[in-house]
């Protein structure tokens, strides 16, 4: 089975540009130098990693049975070059349940195996990352591999 996504972009002189996907418009920094104000193409590669493992949190609860309250991520992408890359991303995964240390496990690895940006993502560079339950009780349990 095979999907299409479509989106359509825009630069302005200056470096304004904007991308609309479905209904959404993501402004973003397409200036010649790193501006501070807006996120760069980067950050959107990470951000695509970081929505792909929240939604995939949500897929897979319905899927596994996995009860949780809330879940946060935060992608760190580096770059190397030359040639300019991404080389690596590593990632933490909070996610406040009461799931057992093997629940967390099967849910990372039911991420990683099913996420379309992940597979992707990991198969061009370094995908390296911890997901960890966070607990009512303000203890935490991190997932077993």
């Amino acid at each position: 089975m095979s999907m299409t996504y479509r989106v359509s972009a825009a630069v302005a002189p200056g470096g304004a540009a904007s991308i609309e996907a479905q209904q959404g418009h993501i402004a973003f920094d397409g200036s010649a130098a790193s501006g501070e104000a807006l996120p760069g193409p980067a950050h959107l590669l990470a951000a695509a990693l970081a929505a792909c493992m929240l939604k995939n949190v949500e897929r897979m609860s319905g899927m596994l049975k996995f009860a949780y309250t809330g879940a946060t991520v935060e992608v760190e992408a580096e770059r190397e070059e030359p040639p300019p890359r991404i080389v690596r991303l590593r990632y933490t995964l909070k996610v406040a349940c009461e799931e057992s240390p093997a629940r967390l496990g099967l849910l990372q690895r039911n991420i990683l195996k099913f996420g379309t940006i992940t597979n992707t993502l990991s198969a061009c560079c370094e995908l390296t990352g911890q997901l960890i339950g966070l607990r009512k009780d303000g203890s935490q349990a991190s997932a077993d591999a």
